[in-house]
């Protein structure tokens, strides 16, 4: 996919994570991890820049969505660190949430198109695709992104209701 296709899986996947963080209250966490999502939805195709490593290789796999999660931890709990310990835990959580969902949305999206994506990579270089359209399909792209925004908009709005907004 393209990056207005894959914004627009990562918009739809982020939806329900978001409107919860709304729902609770965390308004400034909502903000940013929504951010954050959109901002690194293209990043499992830095592959496209590194000489050695093939595209749709390791950086499209699970094993990169745990490292993903892994510097999310990280970063959440070193920015919580002068909050406490229970803050840094739940930021580091979080954290590691927003990484792996961030990098999975990639690879669902992916998926869809006829080149697939090793799931499991290193384990198996097996890739694995629902065959539904080119990743250079225009109509696909678009219509991801579409469906994301209305996806987004859906959810946030039952959101809204059952918190009396």
């Amino acid at each position: 996919m393209y990056r207005t296709g894959h914004l627009g899986v990562s918009i739809a996947v982020y939806a329900p994570i978001g409107a919860g963080l709304l729902v609770v209250g965390a308004d400034t966490l909502a903000v940013f991890a929504g951010a954050v999502m959109c901002w690194f939805t293209m990043l499992p195709d830095v592959d496209h820049r590194l000489p050695i490593v093939p595209h749709r290789g390791p950086t499209h796999s699970l094993a990169f969505a745990l490292l993903a999660g892994g510097v999310g931890a990280a970063a959440g709990t070193i920015a919580a660190s002068q909050l406490g310990v229970v803050a840094a835990v739940g930021l580091g959580a979080f954290g590691f949430v927003v990484g792996f969902v961030t990098i999975l949305a990639h690879l669902l999206a992916d998926a869809m198109t006829p080149a697939g994506v090793p799931f499991l990579w290193p384990l198996s270089g097996r890739t694995h695709s629902l065959y539904l359209w080119r990743a250079d399909n225009a109509i696909a792209n678009y219509g991801l992104l579409a469906a994301g925004v209305v996806t987004a908009i859906g959810v946030f709005t039952a959101a809204a209701r059952l918190v009396g907004f």
